[in-house]
């Protein structure tokens, strides 16, 4: 048996049969430290008897560090996955989301795909640029052929879509490099020329459509 003290408070409590010093913590409600003895003899009336607190088991202290909100993995993962689905939400919305008659993003796969067509030709423009165009490699070839992009980057400004815009130039490009390597008699490098004028149409008609949207 034997007693626990406290100096401190003078405070002190005695053991049962059952217990031990080793099942208390060494502090006392106070903040005093705890000592033990086997005899009390208490002289100071002041003393008191007090409760004082058990140490937990050990089973108990590793379920309460589990039961904390930093170890609930579950949640946590919950959390995060949650988290990451908003994330590409967010993202795929914004992919899908697409200019109006100021411009149209040219990365929007939606409104590329919707123009896969001879829809919204503006022929009474595109025509006269393509002969321009078509004159100018097959008879002025050389530095005059820079002139050939700067018609196509026009062509781009002209349209308030810039899909549009870039579509126009697309087509104009094509032929007129087409029809350009025709007459100059590149026969071999007719498809060639072609591809490379409507890529060279798409990338003008892009930068056209963007200074359209970016200065005016």
């Amino acid at each position: 048996m034997g007693y626990l003290i406290c100096s401190k408070c003078k405070g002190y409590y005695k053991l049962h049969p059952d217990e031990s010093p080793r099942d208390y913590t060494g502090n006392c409600g106070c903040g005093g430290k705890i000592r033990y003895v086997e005899n009390l003899d208490i002289v100071d009336p002041q003393w008191k008897q007090i409760t004082i607190a058990k140490k937990k088991p050990p089973s108990e202290k590793i379920k309460s560090a589990f039961s904390l909100p930093n170890w609930n993995i579950k949640n946590r993962i919950r959390q995060y996955n949650q988290n990451l689905k908003n994330r590409i939400n967010r993202n795929r919305n914004q992919r899908t989301i697409h200019r109006n008659e100021q411009g149209m993003n040219f990365g929007d796969i939606n409104s590329l795909l919707n123009e896969l067509n001879f829809n919204n030709i503006r022929w009474i423009i595109v025509v006269p640029a393509v002969i321009i165009i078509t004159i100018i490699l097959a008879f002025l070839p050389g530095i005059y052929t820079l002139f050939t992009l700067l018609i196509l980057v026009g062509l781009g400004f002209l349209f308030d879509n810039q899909i549009i815009g870039v579509k126009n130039a697309l087509i104009c490009g094509a032929i007129g490099f087409f029809l350009g390597s025709l007459l100059s008699g590149s026969y071999l490098l007719i498809i060639p020329f072609a591809i490379l004028g409507a890529v060279n149409g798409a990338v003008c008609g892009w930068i056209g459509g963007y200074l359209k949207m970016r200065y005016t």
